[in-house]
Formats: C-alpha cells, structure tokens, sequence
C-alpha cells in the first residue's frame, strides 16, 4: 500500500464498515511504520481491473504479529482473495520472525471466522465492546508458528508481484504494498 491507496481504501472501508471504518489518519500513520530500515508493518492492497478490490495490514512488534486490518470488496467474496491477501499477511509476519500472529474479528463475521481457521488461526478470548459505536464484541485468534497453515487443497494462488516479469493471477487480481 502507497499513499496514493489511501482514498479508495478509504471509500471500501466505509462500504464495508460504515460504523467503524478507519480513517485517513490511521492508515497514514500504519504507513508510516511501514518504510525504511525500522519498519514493523506490511500494508498491501488487491486491485482488478484498475480497481482496488482488498486491502490488509500486519504490525510486528517483539515476535508477535497482529493482523490489523483484511477486506475485500463484496464481489470478490468467495473468490479467493481474501485467502491470497491472509496468506501475504502471514509471509511477512514470517519475514519480521514472528512466533506468532493475533486477530480480533467481529463475532458476527463468521465468514472471516472460517477463513482464520483454515490458516490455523484458534480462538482464545473476547474483547467486550470492542467494535464502536455498534458495542460489538471481537473473537480474539492466535496463529503459532506451529500452527497447520491452509490445506493445499483450500489454497488459492499466491498474489503476483509487482516485477513486471510475473504472470497475473488468472483471476486477474494483483497485490502490491
């Protein structure tokens, strides 16, 4: 993710979470920790078709990885790319030496819910209200490095790079950071 993601992150994440969607500020300040040689986050985006179509963040600190933030658009659901976007996410953690990777998600998004635990992902408590203004409680998961990652038969294609000697994925979707 660039700063010029910013704007259309931004108008997915008040498509998808009117209530609590994130603001410019938070995301220029992910991205501040995301260059030179201190660097402690892996912000990337998915775009089809010159459209941005997902979005995810990873913050590293002390051996822990914590996903702070994974979204695709509504009509890529089922497509894939969440898995493609989860499994970026997890590289890095693996390349900032994480023992292991935390989440919170909505109690309510058992789509997502699924989709961690097919990469390993266990609940292992609450946070009581922690979505606002909605007072939704999130699930709390936790990914050791001992944790089973995706069965092959469930993996979707890796994202492509951004080398222009890298084929496109076949559903035409690509990632970059």
């Amino acid at each position: 993710m660039r700063w010029w993601d910013i704007a259309p992150v931004l108008e997915l994440e008040g498509e998808l979470f009117p209530e609590d969607a994130w603001s410019a500020g938070m995301f220029w300040s992910e991205l501040a920790h995301a260059r030179g040689p201190a660097a402690n986050r892996r912000y990337l985006v998915a775009e089809r078709d010159g459209r941005l179509v997902g979005y995810g963040g990873l913050a590293a600190v002390d051996g822990t990885g914590d996903i702070q933030t994974i979204a695709t658009a509504r009509d890529q659901w089922g497509s894939g790319l969440g898995a493609r976007l989860l499994t970026e996410l997890l590289s890095a953690a693996t390349a900032f030496e994480c023992a292991e990777v935390l989440l919170e998600v909505r109690v309510d998004n058992t789509r997502a819910q699924r989709l961690y635990e097919r990469f390993g992902f266990e609940p292992i408590g609450f946070r009581r209200g922690y979505y606002q203004p909605g007072n939704v409680d999130a699930l709390v998961m936790r990914r050791t490095t001992e944790s089973p990652s995706e069965s092959p038969a469930d993996s979707a294609p890796e994202p492509a790079d951004e080398a222009p000697s890298s084929p496109p994925p076949a559903q035409g979707n690509r990632t970059h950071g």
